[in-house]
């Protein structure tokens, strides 16, 4: 009887484990909100009718780029893989939702170029993300960036 209540143990056990490691990260990815627009509803139609009035080129890419991992300082949140930090050694993620994850192919999906760009340019509200237009990029390296962040797709 002992041995069987010890395998029981062990099994409920193993199966807990596996349970949270299956489930803590779509739990994670779900309290985010990444996958919900920042954007406000009454300025939604207008984000994402703004379209990139760049032709992409691998120049144009690299421009972006170097702002990411520059003078915009975006790894510094959303790391040089683009797939989020936490900011600080006591980020807070039950009162703050980490920064986003560029590489998460349902993201990327679900944002379209304009509302990228209008999240650059007004902040992401309910985040720590702060506006970034026209204080520390322009208009037309903001496109750069949305375009170096489209590269983090399946990274």
């Amino acid at each position: 009887m002992t041995n069987y209540l010890s395998r029981c143990i062990s099994l409920i056990s193993v199966m807990t484990m596996l349970t949270l490691l299956v489930s803590l990260p779509l739990a994670m990815h779900a309290y985010s909100g990444e996958l919900q627009s920042r954007v406000p509803h009454e300025q939604l139609e207008e984000a994402q009718s703004l379209k990139n009035p760049f032709t992409i080129t691998q120049t144009f890419m690299d421009q972006g780029r170097r702002l990411y991992e520059g003078r915009a300082f975006c790894w510094a949140c959303h790391g040089r893989d683009g797939q989020g930090l936490p900011v600080g050694p006591d980020y807070d993620t039950s009162a703050h939702p980490m920064p986003t994850n560029f590489a998460d192919g349902a993201w990327q999906t679900a944002r379209s170029d304009g509302e990228i760009f209008w999240i650059l340019k007004h902040g992401s509200h309910g985040t720590d993300m702060a506006s970034f237009l026209p204080q520390f990029v322009s208009d037309n390296e903001a496109w750069k960036l949305v375009t170096y962040l489209r590269s983090f797709q399946g990274t």
